[in-house]
């Protein structure tokens, strides 16, 4: 587990302020939120955010005037706010200037209207709710020839059930379709069983009374006979026990894997699931294991994964630091102590122009970084 230590930046990085404590001992009962409760309680009741919001909102509105949006203006105004207030912030935004904008759906289409490219898309994410901006990048996921997977089972996987069946239903409000036809449209074979796992969003509410160490050796035993124990993996057997388990059930299956069988849970699934082209799987599988029992050191994972290889995937980075913001101080710590490197510099390393600028501010926002002009 990941704990709060910069000592291990590299000498060109800025100094940061660790705002958090350490959390390297902690079990989970259950898999962690991502949205704010301000989201989750669907307060629709924009005109009573204050003069705050409102001014926020003008700033916006004046700032993408005439010819030619001020770029920096709108990262001002946006990107320097949690998820909380920019919820506010699009929904007060449209009440106040939705009579000028009647083509417009959002403020999402706004930013479409004036802003392109990596930096346009992350600013349409921005001037969303939560909710409505993962509900985007799925769509923008599945347009076009062949779906970005790495898009879809990142926001599908290791969600809080009632983040999963909101996520269902404002997809259907904002887009008239049906998210769970359009995936089956999308995927094939073992990952879009994952997914549909995930759909179900029937993670079981933790009770040591039925999650005992009992059912924990009997949920090992099936995991195993689905996967190492037979001839072929029965993936949607064991998709069923790890979407199925609540984070502490999870950690006492992966004991009782280890004590009778020598092994973690997680280098099973490394070694058992997919045959050679299956890749995504695997990252996927062990991305819903991991947003269970180390949520903060996966986030980390994915969002360093983001860089790797041949170029980096600005599409993952760009929906990794916009989802994961209220998370970011603590990625950012175990960021620091897995890589060397906090997510500042890997910023600075793999993105330029007002796209950096962007991508930086939005984790300023939560861990800022001092030194830097």
């Amino acid at each position: 587990r990941c704990h709060n230590n910069n000592n291990k930046q590299t000498s060109q990085e800025a100094t940061v302020s660790s705002p958090i404590t350490a959390t390297s001992k902690r079990v989970y009962t259950m898999t962690i939120p991502l949205w704010p409760d301000f989201v989750m309680a669907n307060d629709l009741s924009p005109d009573g955010f204050g003069s705050e919001i409102d001014e926020i909102c003008e700033e916006i509105e004046s700032a993408t005037k005439g010819l030619g949006a001020n770029r920096q203006r709108v990262i001002d105004a946006l990107a320097t706010q949690d998820s909380e207030k920019r919820s506010m912030i699009s929904m007060r935004y449209m009440e106040l200037y939705g009579d000028d904008h009647k083509k417009f759906k959002n403020m999402a289409d706004l930013m479409a209207k004036e802003f392109s490219g990596d930096f346009g898309t992350a600013l349409e994410y921005l001037a969303l709710p939560p909710h409505q901006a993962e509900c985007l990048m799925l769509r923008k996921a599945m347009k076009g020839i062949g779906a970005d997977v790495d898009i879809i089972w990142s926001i599908m996987a290791g969600r809080t059930n009632d983040e999963m069946e909101m996520l269902k239903k404002t997809f259907f409000q904002m887009f008239d379709k049906d998210l769970s036809k359009l995936l089956a449209g999308e995927l094939h074979g073992n990952m879009e069983r994952l997914v549909f796992n995930c759909l179900q969003a029937a993670e079981e509410g933790y009770d040591p009374e039925y999650h005992t160490p009992e059912k924990a050796r009997d949920d090992a035993e099936a995991i195993h006979k689905f996967g190492q124990g037979r001839l072929g993996t029965n993936e949607k057997g064991i998709f069923k026990i790890l979407c199925a388990s609540p984070p502490q059930h999870l950690e006492l299956i992966n004991k009782e894997y280890a004590d009778k069988y020598g092994y973690a849970l997680w280098k099973a699934m490394e070694k058992e699931l997919g045959g050679m082209g299956e890749k995504n799987l695997r990252q996927a599988t062990l991305y819903l294991v991991g947003m269970k029992t180390k949520p903060h050191e996966t986030m980390s994972k994915l969002i360093d994964q983001a860089c790797r290889g041949f170029g980096t995937n600005e599409d993952l980075l760009t929906c990794c630091l916009i989802r994961f913001q209220p998370h970011l101080a603590n990625i950012n710590a175990c960021h620091i102590e897995e890589y060397s490197k906090s997510i500042h510099a890997l910023i600075r390393s793999e993105a330029g122009g007002k796209y950096k600028t962007l991508l930086l501010q939005i984790v300023n926002t939560v861990w800022p970084e001092e030194g830097v002009e």
